[in-house]
């Protein structure tokens, strides 16, 4: 089958389509024709290598964590699933014809492949995160990346919370952030003044996704403090006393996480943006757009 495949670690530059062979289910997995695939930070932390001391990969390696798809084979002990469902989840290799699902949950019918591929690792990190910060109603959360995949889940459940967020993003997606009902502030030098002035309250939570170099500031914001400041993306985090948060749910955990975004989104009541599709050939165009960080909701491999 075709797949986008790389045999050596670097940059987006060693990515290309290959002839892999097909998977097949094993015990507790489904098979998917995949419909959609999406595409994560992680995904190019692997490619470059820097992952390898805790999450190895043999090389040649296909990227791809999360996948939408049609079940086409069923492994022993599946009982919920049937050849021919939609669905959606966490997948391995799913830049690729036929991907493993790990953990999946049915799609909803009136919810497009690529808007439903953007939610499994978005919303439950975004759920994840909000729970481990302990934000409440009518507190003030500062995500950093709001206009991101990940960022503009985390911003609409806050809001949904009763929390008021303030979102850092570049100044073109400053519209969409106050779209999602944060109110936007533009990341870099003078941050921190920025953020008093759209806040003077205070700042109770921050939330990073996007991993520019913000700790620095978000503390300063805490009152010097790193309690309840996590970061998913700043590979700073430990030299600061800052936590990362890089998993930890449960499978029943990202299941019900995930059923209850894709019905929000199905709703009409999760607002999810795609930014841009690209086919398998055009990978590396879509790790080079994610790597620079400025993306407006996700981006999607479409086989």
């Amino acid at each position: 089958m075709k797949a986008t495949v790389f045999e050596e670690f670097g940059g987006p530059e060693v990515l290309h389509v290959g002839d892999v062979d097909e998977p097949h289910a094993g015990p507790g997995q489904v098979r998917v024709r995949v419909k959609a695939a999406g595409v994560n930070p992680m995904d190019w932390k692997i490619r470059h290598g820097w992952m390898q001391e805790v999450m190895p990969v043999e090389l040649p390696s296909v990227p791809g964590l999360e996948a939408a798809g049609v079940v086409d084979e069923v492994g022993e002990g599946v009982t919920d699933f049937a050849v021919g469902d939609e669905v959606v989840g966490s997948a391995v290799r799913a830049y690729a014809e036929h991907a493993l699902m790990t953990v999946a949950v049915k799609k909803p019918a009136g919810l497009d492949w690529n808007r439903a591929v953007a939610l499994p690792v978005a919303g439950e990190t975004a759920s994840r995160v909000l729970g481990a910060l302990g934000v409440e109603k009518g507190e003030t959360l500062l995500v950093h990346g709001a206009a991101g995949a990940v960022g503009a889940i985390a911003v609409q459940f806050a809001v949904a919370r009763g929390a008021t967020v303030i979102g850092t993003a570049s100044p073109a997606n400053h519209d969409y952030v106050s779209s999602l009902g944060a109110t936007p502030v533009a990341y870099g030098d003078g941050l921190v003044e920025r953020v008093r002035a759209a806040a003077p309250q205070g700042v109770d939570a921050v939330f990073d996704t996007a991993g520019k170099g913000a700790l620095p500031d978000s503390i300063e914001l805490r009152g010097g403090t790193t309690d309840r400041v996590i970061t998913i993306a700043d590979m700073a985090a430990q030299q600061l006393g800052v936590a990362f948060s890089g998993g930890g749910s449960t499978p029943e955990q990202r299941r019900s996480y995930l059923t209850d975004a894709l019905a929000l989104a199905a709703e009409g009541a999760l607002d999810v943006r795609v930014a841009r599709t690209y086919t398998l050939a055009e990978a590396a165009d879509a790790h080079a757009e994610s790597e620079a960080g400025h993306a407006r909701g996700k981006l999607v491999i479409v086989p």
